[in-house]
């Protein structure tokens, strides 16, 4: 059964599990602890199977705008639509909170990506150069309005 659920720092080692297998500069266990525990702007959730986190989004809220920071599910698990149900219930998390708009930044090169994100209605709203500071790859900045 798949539980989507609000990220304890019990997860943290999962979660970066799923990082370190989906990203090529992985953010520290360190990162991940401040987001959990001390930003209060953070809401970080995760995607678990028979009690195995795979997969994990996090939301900065703040006042009516609400911005994913990352999703990623572990690439044992893609392909079966677990990004949607995250990226979904992340949506409606930021809806129920007060969020009138979001955005998220994403790789000019992930198009899988940014075809999952047109699902849900977002747009392309520019570029930010060299972003990526592993491969200084441009992000494209994608947006939508909430109802």
């Amino acid at each position: 059964m798949i539980d989507i659920r609000g990220m304890k720092t019990d997860d943290i080692g999962e979660v970066l599990e799923v990082e370190e297998a989906s990203f090529a500069t992985p953010w520290p266990e360190e990162t991940f602890l401040n987001e959990v525990t001390e930003n209060p702007y953070a809401h970080y959730f995760v995607i678990e199977k028979d009690g195995k986190v795979f997969g994990y989004c996090g939301l900065w809220l703040i006042i009516d705008e609400a911005h994913v920071t990352n999703i990623a599910i572990h690439p044992e698990y893609r392909g079966q639509k677990y990004g949607e149900q995250l990226f979904r219930h992340t949506c409606e998390e930021a809806i129920s909170q007060g969020a009138v708009q979001l955005s998220l930044e994403v790789r000019v090169s992930n198009t899988a990506a940014q075809h999952m994100y047109r699902k849900f209605g977002l747009v392309p709203g520019g570029i930010r150069k060299r972003y990526y500071t592993d491969n200084g790859e441009d992000a494209l900045v994608m947006w939508v309005g909430l109802k």
